[in-house]
């Protein structure tokens, strides 16, 4: 009839079920559970988040507030605090992607060889990847790095040398090696895995055309683990970008702000100065440079792939 419209009826998939009966199965209800758990678990927070960003609110005093338009993203952008902040937490990203992308890759190419205890050693090359990063963070900071009690401190006395106070003197360091002790084993599975993927035929026929190592390893293993590196360079920014249970632990952010991430900075507005509209604002800035972080690297790897 003219001028009536009619509705479609909601996608339908066909299900083969042991190859003997097919059935009709409505897509939405497969994936409305999803969707939802997805709605309460991110976008709730995050509106929330952008709510209390435009606000004044201070947790001593929740009666006193109101709207703050974008104010406290114009005193967050011209504090110098959340640019020191920011420079921070690039310079941990990279530097920790240099040393586990670096080691792991030499790492990897060691462990694909045949070699007595080869097993035991792989072991304990993944074993800091299940530490608690509050665990391994204790364990440094007392146990390695402790200018008096420390391992390193020890050494350092018996060769005459005086010890060093890692977390006074280069706390920013100390944390990038922290993090990267961390991480170095997920990045030396990754590539190992994408070593052994590699076709022996080729490795042999490139022997045979008279290869050396490093030949080997620059122009048939390197190229190889270009997909893997990017792979872990990204996974690991993400994450990265959020580093915070081993400043907490080690150096509170200090000596002043020259350890501290965005993520810390975040936590110190938020429960130590107990400004909620602040620490929101650094929150959505923190969700947008980590999602510029996150779309350049797909975009990437992305590229990778199709060439």
């Amino acid at each position: 009839m003219v001028g009536t419209t009619t509705t479609a009826p909601a996608p339908a998939i066909t299900v083969n079920v042991g190859g003997r009966s097919q059935r009709n199965v409505r897509t939405l209800p497969l994936i409305a559970p999803s969707v939802v758990v997805l709605f309460l678990w991110m976008i709730v927070p995050l509106a929330m988040t952008l709510w209390f960003s435009f606000q004044y609110y201070n947790l001593l005093d929740p009666s006193v507030g109101g709207f703050a338009g974008i104010e406290n993203y114009t005193f967050l952008l011209t504090d110098p605090s959340l640019w020191t902040a920011m420079a921070n937490t690039l310079f941990l990203v990279f530097w920790v992607l240099v040393i586990t992308v670096g080691l792991g890759t030499l790492l990897a190419v060691l462990f694909d060889q045949e070699f007595y205890g080869r097993s035991i050693a792989r072991l304990l090359a993944i074993a800091p990847f299940f530490v608690m990063p509050t665990v391994s963070a204790l364990i440094w900071k007392n146990m390695l790095m402790h200018p008096v009690n420390g391992l390193f401190a020890f050494f350092a006395r018996s060769l005459g040398l005086p010890a060093i106070d890692f977390f006074g003197n280069f706390p920013l360091t100390s944390v990038i090696i922290i993090v990267a002790w961390q991480w170095l084993p997920f990045a030396l599975l990754i590539l190992l895995t994408a070593i052994q993927s590699l076709d022996n035929e080729q490795k042999e026929a490139a022997r045979m055309d008279g290869a050396g190592p490093f030949a080997m390893f620059f122009f048939i293993i390197l190229p190889h683990l270009g997909r893997a590196i990017s792979v872990v360079i990204m996974i690991e920014t993400i994450f990265l970008l959020s580093v915070f249970a081993e400043i907490y632990v080690t150096t509170s952010g200090g000596p002043g702000l020259a350890s501290t991430n965005l993520a810390f900075l975040i936590y110190l507005r938020a429960l130590r100065e107990y400004d909620v509209g602040g620490a929101s604002a650094a929150g959505v800035i923190a969700v947008v440079l980590a999602n510029i972080v996150a779309i350049f690297l797909v975009r990437s790897i992305a590229k990778n792939i199709a060439d």
